[in-house]
């Protein structure tokens, strides 16, 4: 299947002024270095503390900083994209108090529970806005790579996409989310079950669970789902486990697409020892050549900060015309909001019991 074109990781030919709202370590690490990469003006940075927005818009030469939203949006200009790196919780406010009919581009989730997305979206539509999800994992560089020879058939009939991450997370240099009571398939397996999505398209059910640690304070932090396809032979699983705190020698964090005439697999490497990181690596294997084995495959960049040209650029070829239509649009994304609602579904149903009792007494 051929993949959407807004995924070939080009640029807009004409980037419109972004008003990012927010100055959290998102922006700080992430959105800005991308969009001084790619270069992308920004306009002006809002946030609730005046001081850390201003240290950020003097590091990047963004000439306004505003206390708050409406104080931005009186002084933005008229085909300003306004970029929302909130948490979902804020999303609605900073909404409502925006132009009818801007562009915006949201921090995902698009909720901690799928009432928190519904209502982001019925403001959305009730507004006018063009309004996109920053699920920004599907335009980091190895994805792109990788969704290339997926979709070349190089590896035939794509039948099987696992992720697997077992690394320690540091949570706690996220305080905020350490009181949510939904934690990791929101805040985590999000960007795989959106990865999934954009691959393979809508599953048809979701099984398996979702547990915390025993031994901490904060939500759940293990996921195991299967994501089902009806009558598709496809196999997908999405297996994480923050908790891994023995070392690095079993540490995991991978994504692998297996076809019928071979594979590819993506290392993440910026999940191994986070913050810092390890190494970006990407591999296929071609029933073409058997006795290559694992080859390397050619890339440039990683997920922070290059994914985010790509999710901020993929909003602006929308509104230029250059592309047809929106894959990230909020629309599409709450699609992968309600995969994560049936994750949270499956796990308290509590699976299938064993028919124990079958057996004659």
């Amino acid at each position: 299947m051929r993949p959407h074109p807004g995924y070939t990781l080009d640029l807009p030919t004409a980037p419109r002024p972004i008003v990012v709202v927010g100055a959290g370590g998102i922006v700080r690490d992430a959105h800005l270095p991308a969009y001084a990469k790619a270069g992308f003006p920004v306009a002006a940075i809002v946030d609730l503390q005046v001081d850390r927005a201003r240290a950020l818009a003097d590091e990047y030469a963004v000439d306004q900083v505003h206390a708050d939203v409406a104080a931005a949006v009186a002084a933005a200009p008229a085909d300003a994209v306004y970029d929302v790196a909130l948490p979902p919780e804020a999303h609605v406010e900073v909404l409502e108090q925006l132009p009818d009919g801007a562009a915006v581009l949201l921090q995902k989730p698009l909720g901690n529970h799928l009432d928190e997305g519904l209502r982001t979206l019925e403001v959305c539509h009730r507004k006018g806005l063009v309004a996109a999800v920053n699920t920004q994992l599907r335009f980091a560089p190895y994805v792109a790579a990788a969704r290339a020879l997926v979709a070349s058939e190089a590896i035939g009939e794509l039948y099987d996409l696992e992720v697997r991450v077992s690394v320690n997370t540091p949570w706690e240099l996220f305080p905020y989310v350490l009181d949510l009571d939904r934690l990791e398939i929101n805040m985590h397996s999000v960007h795989y079950l959106d990865l999934v999505r954009s691959f393979l398209g809508d599953p048809t059910g979701v099984s398996g669970t979702t547990v915390r640690n025993p031994a901490r304070s904060h939500a759940n932090s293990r996921t195991n789902l299967v994501l089902h396809y009806g009558d598709r032979p496809v196999r997908v699983v999405v297996s994480t486990n923050h908790d891994h705190t023995f070392g690095d020698g079993y540490e995991e964090s991978f994504v692998k697409w297996e076809g019928t005439r071979g594979a590819v697999r993506a290392q993440l490497g910026l999940l191994l020892d986070y913050p810092r990181g390890g190494p970006d690596v990407l591999e296929a294997w071609l029933a073409d050549d058997p006795e290559a084995g694992w080859q390397p495959v050619p890339f440039e960049g990683s997920w922070f900060p290059d994914a985010f040209i790509g999710s901020m650029g993929v909003l602006q070829r929308y509104l230029e015309g250059s592309i047809d239509s929106l894959p990230t649009s909020v629309d599409d994304v709450f699609r992968t909001m309600a995969v994560v609602e049936a994750g949270y579904l499956a796990t308290a149903a509590g699976g299938v019991p064993p028919p124990y009792d079958a057996a004659p007494h």
